[in-house]
């Protein structure tokens, strides 16, 4: 199983996607990607950010979050969103989490996020006035957390 899961719905951008994915191969956390996609997987933008690290990141495509978190054996899910008031940082993490974020342009809608929990909708605290971080930003910080509580494991 691996340590952490980072799921993104329908992202738009090649290039926060390629650091999402060195970023997933450099921390062991598996990235999952909820169709459609703003972009094509041979994507120049993305090879180039993911510098080809996507042969060391365990990375797979669904057609819609169901089939990815059934697929994962529909473990927990938080839902990272600048509308959420819990920090990111005071659940417990645990192996096979999921960490979910939304499209860079409009974040998670709101029936995916009326399906999880309210108390597993998560921020991360910014400036006053801040819309929002850059995602692959946003999800270097949840995963670090993650490791960070589960003790930075290794493969």
């Amino acid at each position: 199983m691996s340590k952490l899961n980072v799921v993104l719905y329908q992202p738009e951008i090649a290039g926060n996607t390629g650091n999402i994915i060195r970023l997933c191969a450099n921390t062991g956390a598996s990235l999952h990607l909820i169709r459609p996609l703003g972009f094509t997987l041979d994507d120049a933008r993305m090879r180039r950010a993911g510098l080809d690290y996507a042969e060391f990141t365990s990375m797979q495509t669904h057609e819609d979050l169901t089939a990815c978190l059934n697929s994962l054996g529909n473990p927990r899910v938080f839902a990272f969103t600048a509308r959420a008031t819990k920090p990111f940082h005071l659940p417990t993490f645990t192996e096979g989490d999921v960490m979910l974020f939304g499209p860079e342009s409009a974040g998670l809608p709101q029936n995916i996020l009326g399906a999880i929990p309210d108390d597993q909708h998560l921020q991360i605290p910014m400036q006053p006035h801040s819309r929002s971080l850059n995602l692959s930003n946003a999800v270097a910080v949840a995963v670090y957390e993650g490791l960070r509580q589960l003790g930075y494991p290794q493969s």
